[in-house]
């Protein structure tokens, strides 16, 4: 305790910076229930199911009917009459993946630049010979696994929690910092003895305690209503979402060292997350972009931090195992923290 019976002032700014944040209703549904909605609706637009039929469309015309009722006896296909001005609006809604023009032989119209329709030109062709009396020299055994975990929205989850990660940090302690520049508070600080350091680290503690409930209301979600896995361990857990929450806090301090009104912050937040949240596999997989820009790619912290979650969560990963995205996370931490600390102003 330090004089006049006043706790110390890292401890004074923390627990002030806690009564904004109870006191911003739309920053605790961004950290907990945006999460819980996002995996609701992945898991209704992507079932797991090795029985979901592939859809295809019939264009309609002469023979279209009899093909229609050709392909609804193959529990592979579900196919639909699609009138032949709409073709091209079904596959790019993606509504079918392919349309199939009857005839003899019959025309596959299709884009083979998306992997469903590759694949559900194989489904089709399959069907359609089978059922014109194609006979197979062989038949090979099926062995059908399930794997815990393998479903998109298992995938899905921890991305997620990633991003909220990310982005309640650097949203919040950067709007934070420029709301009190810009209402003069910062100002009248200068003249107490607060230190820089003790401000800066007070923004990043106060994020750090909604970090538990941040992190297990997605996770506990996915484990009991999903039925995502949670294999890896608590400690482990609990250090990847602990520095990953220090990383993204001090690049939130970087983007409001100096930056003085609400547009600015927004257009540099926005600069700062919009291209992690693409390119850092939170929804797709990072591999899918070119090996020239994976060295990049690698070495945003989003990535670290997904990857990481993924690792620990759906492969039971240690904390040796992911050694390489916790130093990524690091860095990422103390980097922008110590320019933080260096070019912050209080005007």
């Amino acid at each position: 305790m330090s004089r006049g019976g006043a706790s110390h002032p890292l401890v004074e700014l923390t627990m002030a910076r806690l009564r904004e944040i109870f006191r911003e209703p739309e920053a605790l549904f961004w950290a907990f229930i945006f999460p819980i909605l996002m995996s609701v609706a992945m898991a209704v637009a992507f079932p797991s199911s090795d029985s979901a039929p592939v859809p295809v469309g019939v264009r309609q015309g002469e023979g279209a009917e009899a093909l229609r009722v050709s392909l609804a006896a193959s529990k592979s296909v579900a196919p639909r009459i699609v009138a032949a001005g709409e073709e091209e609006a079904a596959l790019r809604d993606g509504d079918v993946d392919l349309v199939v023009v009857p005839g003899t032989p019959p025309t596959y119209r299709y884009d083979p630049g998306r992997a469903e329709s590759r694949a559900a030109r194989l489904v089709l062709d399959d069907a359609l010979k089978r059922a014109g009396g194609r006979a197979d020299p062989w038949t090979a055994v099926e062995q059908h696994v399930t794997v815990p975990g393998s479903r998109y929205v298992d995938w899905l989850i921890p991305g997620l929690v990633g991003m909220g990660i990310i982005a309640t940090s650097v949203w919040g302690i950067a709007f934070s910092i420029v709301q009190a520049r810009m209402r003069k508070l910062l100002k009248r600080m200068v003249a107490s003895p607060m230190r820089k350091s003790h401000y800066l680290l007070a923004q990043v503690l106060a994020r750090l305690l909604f970090l538990l409930p941040e992190v297990a209301i997605p996770l506990l979600f996915g484990r009991y209503v999903i039925g995502m896995p949670l294999r890896g361990s608590l400690v482990a857990l609990t250090v990847v979402s602990l520095v990953g929450a220090l990383s993204c806090g001090a690049i939130g301090l970087l983007a409001a060292s100096r930056t003085k009104t609400f547009e600015a912050v927004s257009g540099l937040v926005n600069l700062i997350l919009l291209p992690m949240w693409i390119a850092s596999g939170v929804f797709f997989s990072a591999s899918r972009f070119p090996d020239a820009l994976q060295p990049f790619v690698q070495a945003l912290p989003l990535t670290a931090l997904v990857d990481a979650l993924r690792a620990v969560v759906l492969e039971g990963a240690t904390l040796p195992a992911v050694a390489g995205e916790l130093a990524i996370l690091a860095f990422w931490g103390i980097v922008p923290f110590v320019i933080a600390l260096k070019i912050f102003r209080w005007r």
